[in-house]
């Protein structure tokens, strides 16, 4: 999962985003303070451990 943050004068906006390139368009597109992250969770290594 991927999350864009914008960070705008009076709040925070946070958008999530299944696909990489989907999420680094918008990403690309916003103004302003902007943060991209990837969400990886711990349950997804547990998987694939097994």
């Amino acid at each position: 999962m991927w999350v864009l943050t914008l960070f705008l004068h009076d709040r925070v906006r946070m958008f999530e985003y299944d696909n990489k390139d989907e999420a680094r368009t918008e990403f690309e597109k916003a103004n302003g303070c902007k943060i991209l992250s990837e969400i990886i969770h711990y349950r997804d290594f547990e998987n694939k451990g097994s």
